[in-house]
């Protein structure tokens, strides 16, 4: 109905609970923008891209799928419109339509249900979330698509649920029903009765709203599923399974389960969050602080290790842009991160953040571009190389420490990329095997001689300069299988100073934080 209701989170949630059933599930995303992946948009504007292990960046709710179902996304689970017109249009060209005049319906509409429908077959459920809002004229072939899919498949294996606010009005202190009856009117007119809707409001609906709702819905009240707000995302599954969603779902669909979920671990969760008894105040230095979903993933790892360790995390959000606001932000700090990032804008404030917490020995952690920079400012400033860059901004060569990757292997395969390429250039994507080497910091956190873990760049620290950075205390304690590329890097005479070139946030669960943000938070609590 409107944007950032919290569809994604519904979905997921509503996975969790048919999972705890003891169903399986995978859940899709449709986005109806124009762009073929969310790989080249600006995180203020649309949240973080999340890289799934085959390597497609995505949009951030299939974060919230992996974190509240466990299962593994994969590029096929992000459809989006400019995937679905680049495919038809290549399909046009190659003369598969047999000359046929392409329309919206039905060739953008076929090609969407194929697209939903890819290689779903041992799933029990196939949850997709329709992104966009009811009117927007370029969500009609998704909605469309759908409307069609349920005549395919008939309402027995088809659910339509319907996301919708319930807008408070504090002047007469009353809830209006009024937007959600015209959002699903506007619904009924293009075909889709939903069965089941989640209503977002701030106060509880009275069983009154809820009579009108279900007479001007046409839907029985019972299926007013009230989405309150709470402290925390993990309480959707218990807040849904006290109102039965699941029932409603397999009531709708006919089937029969006499199995109660069992949510013992959200539970245990939410009772964890209720009664930390310890709180840290860590710092995130990045450049896209206005929107607080472009790094969606990393505060979700902080909360889930703290959860962990008993410990209230107290973001501070710092621009990294703004060095003299930045200057003053940084004074009181428990822990340091640097996140990932893109071009020369804010460079100086994460640079000044990164030496300021190796010099005061305050526990940092530099992911992707974050870890790059940590390279550069003790290249500067321990090793003394005075103009030590990346070729990412800098084009004299023989002071990079950091440059452009071009060939690397994947799986046994060669992997190439050159600036050519479609916006991006060379861009490591995906999961990749990193070997840990043996009593360093990084083998004490993982207990592992190899691990895999998320990647999303094009630059890399080059290697050549390892013996150099071994002798000022820079050890190199992660590497890529054929030891060729850095991973991991550690600063011996530091309390707690690691960079990762992957993104461990992607792969943080709250049922299996990261020993990454584990480890970090433990030293952050020290450092208190």
């Amino acid at each position: 109905m409107v944007s950032s209701l919290g569809k994604g989170i519904s979905a997921a949630a509503l996975g969790a609970l048919l999972q705890a059933r003891g169903y399986k599930v995978r859940l899709r995303k449709l986005d109806p923008y124009l762009n073929v992946d969310p790989g080249t948009m600006n995180p203020n504007q649309h949240g973080e891209v999340f890289v799934t292990d085959d390597g497609a960046e995505t949009d951030l709710d299939l974060g919230h799928y992996e974190r509240f179902t466990g299962v593994n996304a994969t590029k096929h689970d992000n459809i989006t419109a400019g995937k679905i017109y680049q495919q038809v249009i290549s399909n046009e060209r190659k003369g598969i339509y047999l000359g046929k005049t392409v329309q919206v319906i039905p060739h953008v509409t076929n090609a969407i249900i194929e697209n939903m429908l890819n290689l779903v077959s041992k799933e029990d459920f196939l949850i997709v979330e329709v992104g966009g809002t009811v009117g927007d004229i370029e969500s009609l072939p998704f909605l469309e698509s759908i409307r069609q899919l349920r005549n395919t498949l008939s309402n027995k294996r088809t659910l339509f649920i319907h996301c919708t606010l319930i807008p408070y009005l504090s002047v007469t202190d009353e809830l209006k029903t009024k937007p959600t009856q015209h959002s699903v009117k506007e619904l009924r007119e293009i075909g889709i009765q939903p069965d089941i809707l989640i209503c977002r409001c701030e106060k509880s609906i009275s069983l009154e709203d809820k009579k009108k709702i279900s007479l001007f819905c046409n839907l029985n009240k019972k299926n007013i599923i009230q989405a309150l707000n709470v402290n925390s995302i993990y309480e959707i599954p218990s807040l849904f399974f006290k109102q039965k969603l699941d029932d409603r779902v397999l009531e709708c669909l006919r089937i029969s389960n006499s199995k109660l979920p069992n949510l013992k671990n959200w539970i245990n969760i939410i009772e964890k969050q209720k009664s930390l008894n310890k709180s840290i105040n860590v710092g995130i230095v990045g450049k896209y602080i206005e929107l607080k979903d472009a790094y969606k993933s990393l505060v979700e790892a902080l909360i889930h290790s703290g959860i962990a360790k008993s410990t209230k995390i107290n973001i501070n959000w710092i621009d990294a842009s703004d060095l003299v606001k930045l200057k003053k932000k940084i004074l009181n700090l428990n822990g340091i991160i640097v996140p990932g990032g893109f071009g020369t804008r804010a460079i100086q404030g994460k640079m000044y953040s990164i030496k300021y917490a190796r010099e005061n020995h305050i526990p940092f952690l530099g992911i992707c571009f974050g870890m790059q920079l940590a390279v550069i400012d003790i290249a500067k400033n321990l090793l003394k190389i005075k103009n030590a860059s990346s070729s990412e901004f800098n084009k004299n060569k023989s002071k990079n420490v950091i440059g452009l990757l071009t060939e690397w292997f994947k799986d046994g395969k060669s992997q190439k990329r050159d600036k050519n390429f479609d916006y991006g250039g060379t861009m490591r994507l995906g999961t990749y095997s990193c070997k840990i080497k043996k009593k360093s910091m990084a083998y004490k956190i993982y207990l592992k001689n190899v691990v895999r873990e998320r990647h999303r760049h094009r630059y890399e620290m080059n290697i050549k300069y390892e013996r150099a950075f071994q002798e000022v205390g820079l050890e190199i304690s992660g590497k890529s299988p054929d030891g060729k590329l850095p991973e991991i890097i550690e600063l011996k005479n530091h309390p707690w100073f690691l960079g990762v070139q992957f993104h461990p946030e992607l792969l943080s669960r709250p049922l299996n934080p990261h020993p990454i943000f584990n480890s970090f938070i433990k030293a952050c609590i020290k450092n208190k």
